[in-house]
């Protein structure tokens, strides 16, 4: 009887086994593999990216999953619903993703005013140059929404609209960027907040015509289907591509000592605020908004999270979320693929959490004494930058240069942090799928009544088929002919 369990529990579990494992190896080979070169040597780049190969074509195969995936289950999802039910459950996924990242932020903020992890600590750990662009918070916010409502949906799959702030030609050393000229540009990376808004008005379209298009939201409804199975087979290779992921990045590295050095408070300080909030505050919420087990739901969730990990990006790791939600934790796709894609867009708890108490952690470095004005515009202003950030690697680096703007902080300060940035990334786009995951649940836990009186077409993502071996949709689409 034992050992049928144990053949049970593998067999159901052996892909998150396999994953959890690749983190851990290619955590131990790349701390090992750090020690080869001779002393005062290490990895040269060229040596990391054959390394790293492996890695890349699997976060390649994911990200190239994200257009079809997020496209076809928006429109499917949002097609497939009464409009009423829609606004429902799109409110209180909104209202949930924004209550918990300001609970994210404010816990930040009184973890880092409590601890002052930059009160004694060196600035010289800044050693590190750090991309960063001049930007002001009102520009990235309408930035935000500029990009919501894109003019070519083509372009949106390729590029994003960002402002450009150019300094006075007669003085080009002008600190205040208010006196700087402000121009537009198309930066490499998918439009994703443009394509969630043009999903969610088509599916709308969709509902509201009914039997008139039937067979497009049925298109939409086999396509997702096919992505999905696509999708399985990628997962399939999550554990080597992680294993190789985490490999590199440790390779990388100039000097582990850092992270438990000259920075090491405020990473304890970052990564123990984002994992209290992730494994304590949301499954409390969970459990208290659905009497359900929270350990039960996270450990079905497993393979999302050591995926996570190992991508650093919330985008790519959603098609493991979607699979993990509909098949371990039976979440109903209308549900799912209508919720996670905006989760994965606008709730950034991890990143919220992580902004706050950087900007903070630099003004103590520096010496600046920080108001409650301060704080509070540094809380409404990490909050605003989460939602804002791309869900890629390292994109709340990006951000963050605007929280730091609110309190007068140069963007180079960035620096001082981007050598523990790598892995802090790592932890919160885990709570920030995390948080995502348990936003569907609640969420479709308080849509039951509606979602049982609507007949659905899918269960978990499979058609249904009568005796003739027709499926649902073609005889009801047939009958409405």
């Amino acid at each position: 009887m034992r050992r049928e369990r144990l053949q049970i529990f593998l067999k159901e579990n052996l892909l998150t086994l396999l994953t959890i494992s690749g983190v851990i190896i290619g955590i131990v080979l790349g701390i090992g593999l750090r020690a080869v070169p001779a002393e005062g040597e290490k990895w040269s780049p060229r040596d990391v990216s054959y390394i790293s190969f492996i890695g890349d074509l699997f976060l390649r195969m994911l990200k190239a999953l994200i257009l079809p995936l997020i496209i076809t289950s928006l429109i499917s999802a949002v097609g497939s619903l009464d409009l009423s039910l829609s606004g429902k459950i799109g409110g209180r996924a909104v209202l949930y993703y924004i209550t918990t990242t300001i609970m994210a932020v404010i816990l930040g903020i009184v973890l880092v005013v409590v601890v002052q992890p930059g009160k004694g600590a060196d600035a010289s750990s800044g050693n590190i140059t750090a991309e960063t662009r001049n930007v002001t918070t009102t520009d990235t916010l309408l930035d935000l929404v500029r990009n919501m409502f894109s003019p070519n949906l083509v372009q949106a799959c390729l590029q994003q609209y960002q402002t450009v702030l150019t300094p006075p030609k007669d003085n080009p050393n002008e600190p205040d960027l208010n006196l700087w000229s402000v121009s537009g540009k198309y930066t490499d990376g998918m439009n994703i907040i443009g394509l969630v808004v043009a999903a969610i008005v088509f599916g709308i379209a969709l509902s509201a015509l009914k039997e008139e298009v039937l067979i497009v939201l049925k298109f939409f409804q086999q396509f997702s289907h096919a992505t999905m199975k696509v999708t399985g087979w990628v997962i399939w290779l999550s554990p080597i591509g992680v294993l190789f992921l985490i490999t590199a990045k440790l390779l990388e590295m100039d000097d582990l000592g850092v992270v438990f050095g000259k920075l090491g408070l405020y990473f304890a300080v970052t990564a123990g605020g984002i994992l209290f909030h992730g494994f304590v505050i949301l499954p409390a919420l969970f459990f208290i908004f659905t009497r359900q087990n929270p350990v039960r739901f996270v450990g079905n969730m497993s393979q999302a999270i050591a995926t996570a990990f190992g991508t650093s990006s919330s985008s790519a790791t959603l098609p493991v979320t979607m699979q993990c939600l509909e098949e371990k934790n039976n979440i109903d796709p209308r549900v799912s693929r209508f919720v996670l894609p905006i989760g994965a867009t606008i709730n950034m708890d991890g990143t919220a959490l992580y902004e706050a108490v950087a900007a903070i952690f630099i003004a103590q470095l520096r010496g600046l004494s920080l108001s409650f004005g301060n704080i509070v515009a540094i809380s409404i202003t990490a909050t605003a930058a989460s939602i804002g950030a791309a869900g890629i690697p390292q994109a709340g680096l990006v951000t963050l240069v605007m929280v730091l703007d609110t309190v007068g902080l140069p963007a180079e300060d960035v620096s001082l942090i981007i050598a523990v940035d790598w892995l802090l990334d790592r932890f919160r786009t885990v709570v920030n799928v995390l948080g995502d995951s348990y936003g569907a649940a609640i969420v479709a836990h308080y849509s039951q009544k509606e979602l049982t009186a609507i007949p659905t077409n899918e269960s978990n993502g499979k058609v249904q088929r009568n005796s003739m071996g027709q499926s649902s949709e073609t005889v009801l689409f047939e009958e409405r002919l």
